[in-house]
């Protein structure tokens, strides 16, 4: 309950006051995205099994954004951001896509 009131209050206080992306950091935040969404859905599906850990989680949210913008900021630096920031989003959609899977399972049972 508390963490779905913690995202309304987060959309409404980005509704407000309409933060800006400094430029930047442009690149990195729809990969940033991506890989906090892999580890959302990861625990999502380790809550489920019933082996969920906080402290699992966290270091799991923090270190996917850390390093895939990481290796999108080695990428832009070698001169190949594109193709690394298109690989790591194929390499997370694909794990995110596993997990979605797996909770469907669960609740479904199918």
């Amino acid at each position: 309950m508390i963490a779905a009131l913690a995202l309304v209050v987060g959309v409404v206080l980005g509704l407000i006051f309409r933060p800006t992306v400094p430029i930047w950091l442009e690149p990195y935040l729809p990969i940033a995205v991506v890989a906090a969404l892999d580890a959302v859905f990861g625990g999502i599906r380790a809550r489920l099994d019933g082996i969920f850990n906080a402290k699992v989680f966290v270091v799991s949210f923090v270190s996917n954004v850390l390093v895939a913008a990481l290796i999108v900021f080695l990428g832009d630096k070698l001169g190949v951001g594109g193709q690394l920031s298109t690989a790591v989003v194929v390499v997370l959609g694909i794990r995110i896509f596993g997990n979605a899977a797996a909770i469907r399972r669960h609740v479904f049972r199918a």
